[in-house]
């Protein structure tokens, strides 16, 4: 198992993403502070070190999109990971489209090419918390099944290619119940890959919603700002896999799925399995649901939930991972604040912040690199 305290990334460049153009940031502590106007370039920096995870990054955006106005159409980013006393380099990026308008994305550990970003959860696992979650408890259930996957994915970098696959053996059963709804052949084939993966797909989720339920009830404690949360999974196929062998979940699945086909075609969408799946999350100590608690209340809780889900990837994977903080401070009071920081200490990944105002991480003085942002440039902190 990694030595938690002995890891942290110590350099980390970006080369024609977002708005920086050669941007190289060196680093000495576990916390860094990010600071600057909005605009200037502190959440690129988050989601270029997001990179370094399964899928595409805590925007989750088109990777053309990343890079630079004005640039070659590509982009590079690497970081240097201090681990166990010795370094490894990791890198990502895309290549400049081709004649077919094709970008192709490189990956690479050490200086030698890897296949995909999952070789990069070997070495890294990162979670983050950003803005756009903060209406997750009240949203549509959508939001809080991508929440969901994105949780099991810092501890099985497997499950976005299952999730991927299951996904399109969806929409080639909704192709063919709308184009051949007679080919009864094809559609037990498609169904049998969908119950496969389905099961697969929801037997991860359950596993790790009831590993942090778990670790939330062992260490929960009333007292802390960040209220604890109870979570579980709610969903057909859900409720099927917690009482079933997978191998009768399938069957059982597979069933529903061929005695839906009339309905399903009516609807257009099949409307059993993983992708109706919701994360219910209760306000533990109020015994309320989430979306009923305060705005306030909310805030707070969904930082405890990011917060217990870095400590459980740390216990799955034996890496402590890389938290990412996009603007979370500046909407704490003080007590809260404070009380994040004290979290975030006893925790043992490094951590990654931005803020607008550098007096936010006034209490961080000399545990933290305090880095200025302005224009996609690092500039000094007296300018």
């Amino acid at each position: 198992m990694t030595d938690p305290e002995a890891q942290r990334l110590t350099r980390l460049i970006a080369r024609d993403f977002r708005n920086h153009a050669d941007l190289d940031l060196a680093l000495e502590r576990r916390f860094v502070a990010l600071v600057g106007e909005n605009g200037a370039g502190k959440t690129n920096l988050l989601e270029a070190i997001s990179l370094f995870s399964p899928g595409r990054g805590l925007r989750r955006a088109d990777l053309l999109t990343m890079a630079r106005a004005g640039g070659p159409g590509g982009f590079a980013v690497s970081a240097t990971l201090a681990r166990d006393g010795d370094e490894h380099r990791l890198g990502t990026g895309v290549e400049p489209p081709g004649y077919d308008g094709r970008a192709a994305r490189v990956c690479r550990v050490d200086g030698g090419g890897v296949p995909s970003p999952i070789a990069f959860a070997e070495f890294l696992r990162v979670v983050w918390l950003t803005p756009d979650l903060d209406g997750l408890f009240r949203g549509p259930a959508g939001d809080r099944r991508r929440f969901l996957d994105r949780l099991v994915l810092a501890v099985d970098a497997a499950h976005g290619a299952r999730v991927s696959a299951m996904e399109r053996a969806l929409r080639s059963r909704n192709r063919l119940l709308e184009e051949r709804p007679n080919d009864g052949q094809w559609l037990d084939a498609v169904e049998r890959e969908v119950a496969e993966l389905g099961v697969a797909v929801a037997l991860a989720r359950r596993e790790t919603v009831e590993r942090l339920d778990r670790l939330i009830a062992e260490t929960r404690d009333d007292a802390q700002p960040f209220p604890w949360a109870s979570v579980r999974l709610e969903g057909d196929l859900d409720d099927l896999v917690a009482v079933w062998p997978a191998v009768e979940a399938e069957d059982r699945f597979r069933l529903a799925l061929r005695q839906g086909r009339p309905r399903d075609r009516a609807a257009g969408r099949t409307l059993v399995g993983p992708q109706s799946t919701d994360l219910v999350v209760r306000h533990g100590p109020k015994d309320v649901p989430a979306a009923t608690a305060s705005t306030g209340e909310q805030k707070a809780l969904l930082i405890g939930l990011v917060l217990a889900h870095a400590r459980l990837v740390q216990a799955m994977s034996g890496i402590a991972p890389l938290i990412l903080l996009d603007e979370v401070a500046a909407h704490l009071d003080p007590r809260r604040r404070a009380g994040l920081f004290d979290a975030l200490e006893a925790l043992p990944g490094q951590v990654w912040m931005t803020g607008a105002d550098p007096a936010l991480f006034a209490e961080l003085e000399g545990r933290a690199d305090m880095v200025r942002i302005a224009d996609g440039r690092v500039v000094p902190s007296e300018a």
